[in-house]
């Protein structure tokens, strides 16, 4: 399978052809196998078509989606990143909370995804370019299998930054409902220097759409 075909932009599953011949007991046994091996990742791509505005709970969600599809919070009612720690794709430790009074971009990405390839080069140039105005860039690997591809990925494209590796989706899982949590992939977080959740983009970004979210977070006292 192609990493084109294989990137869930919303859900991959209209896309599977069932396969012929298949007793009813059968296809039972294999969807409740298919779920309990993966309901982290199936949880996310059941979310990936949700609205920015209201997806992740009910009620006020208190963020607001633009008509570029940049979600954004005033800074009094950001709520706190979760708990986002672990090994990196290289086996070292990393905890996010470590950067707080800077400015942190996470970016949530896979190796097998066309649109994280497309916007790579951007992100890398963004991180090069504000690494001395306090901002961090952390990137959080899901759904490959094994490091190998993530590793290849980052030295093909020269990303200077970090990336949690998270083949699961249980980092992700970890957003409150409610808050700007993470849907598609690639989806790009801006956390503040509070720690709070400032803006997210459910899209491959452009140069100029990542400084977009970015440069007002960095211009905030």
């Amino acid at each position: 399978m192609s990493a084109a075909s294989r990137a869930p932009q919303c859900s991959n599953r209209a896309n599977r052809t069932p396969r012929p011949h298949r007793t009813r007991t059968s296809r039972v046994l294999s969807r409740a196998s298919l779920l309990t091996a993966g309901t982290a990742v199936a949880a996310l791509t059941l979310s990936a078509c949700g609205s920015g505005g209201t997806s992740g709970g009910s009620g006020n969600t208190n963020f607001i989606t633009g008509a570029d599809g940049i979600a954004t919070v005033h800074k009094g009612d950001r709520k706190p990143a979760p708990d986002l720690s672990g090994r990196t794709i290289d086996g070292k430790q990393l905890d996010v909370a470590s950067y707080k009074g800077k400015v942190v971009v996470l970016n949530v990405w896979g190796s097998w995804c066309s649109p994280c390839r497309a916007e790579a080069p951007n992100l890398v140039k963004v991180a090069k370019e504000t690494a001395g105005k306090g901002v961090q860039f952390i990137g959080i690997n899901t759904r490959d299998t094994s490091t190998q591809p993530a590793i290849a990925f980052e030295k093909q494209y020269g990303v200077p930054y970090p990336s949690l590796y998270d083949p699961t989706g249980k980092l992700m899982l970890r957003f409150k409902k409610g808050t700007l949590n993470p849907q598609l992939i690639p989806t790009t977080i801006i956390v503040d220097r509070d720690g709070k959740i400032a803006a997210r983009a459910l899209q491959a970004l452009s140069e100029d759409k990542l400084r977009e979210m970015l440069d007002p977070v960095i211009a905030e006292k």
